[in-house]
């Protein structure tokens, strides 16, 4: 449809989460609109993030140092864990200023239609963290802050029937958070009264 590079360009932007080829190409034009300078300011932050952010060695977070600031942060409880989904949920939580504990992040939900078990995800180093995290405190309590769907309320039970025999409260974010929504759209009140009215599962 177009010169070789725009449409290389628009081909790129298309393969993004929640861009359309229409969103695609509009994209594509801004950035042709804009100075030289702003163009290299985007891909330069492009290359940083791909050269100097990884995964939290601990929680599985984005972090561009080897803990992230929460694992680093000595004054957070460390004996009570949320478990989220991804990245985006922490951020989430942080903004209820209900939870001061730490997190661990699954990187994904169990999801047999996308071919998605649960050894896909980050279950089992869930499991190392637990008796002894960060500097020998025992955890006493996990939040399963997984997403209210389908997929989130399938990876709740499975992590709850997983950590059943440790004798570690697990609880699940209360009622509240719109069902089949995704964590990260939710509002700071209705997710922190979702935190502040988690109740017990088991599996």
């Amino acid at each position: 449809m177009y010169a070789g590079p725009i449409q290389r360009l628009i081909d790129e932007l298309a393969r993004l989460p929640g861009i359309g080829p229409k969103s695609a190409q509009r994209v594509a034009f801004h950035l042709l609109k804009v100075s030289v300078e702003e163009a290299r300011r985007l891909s330069q932050a492009i290359a940083e993030v791909k050269a100097k952010v990884a995964l939290c060695r601990s929680c599985f977070n984005v972090s561009d140092q080897e803990l992230c600031e929460f694992c680093r942060d000595a004054r957070r409880d460390q004996t009570v864990v949320c478990v989220v989904q991804e990245p985006p949920d922490i951020v989430a939580i942080e903004r209820t200023r209900e939870f001061r504990g730490l997190y661990h992040v699954l990187q994904g939900a169990i999801s047999p239609l996308e071919g998605i078990g649960p050894e896909d995800l980050r279950t089992a180093e869930l499991l190392v963290r637990l008796p002894k995290n960060n500097g020998g405190v025992g955890v006493s309590e996990v939040i399963v802050a997984t997403n209210p769907n389908i997929e989130g309320e399938a990876t709740a039970m499975y992590l709850a029937r997983l950590l059943e025999p440790s004798g570690i409260k697990v609880t699940r974010l209360a009622s509240g958070l719109p069902v089949g929504s995704d964590l990260e759209y939710a509002d700071e009140v209705t997710l922190g009264r979702a935190l502040e009215g988690r109740r017990r599962i088991s599996g």
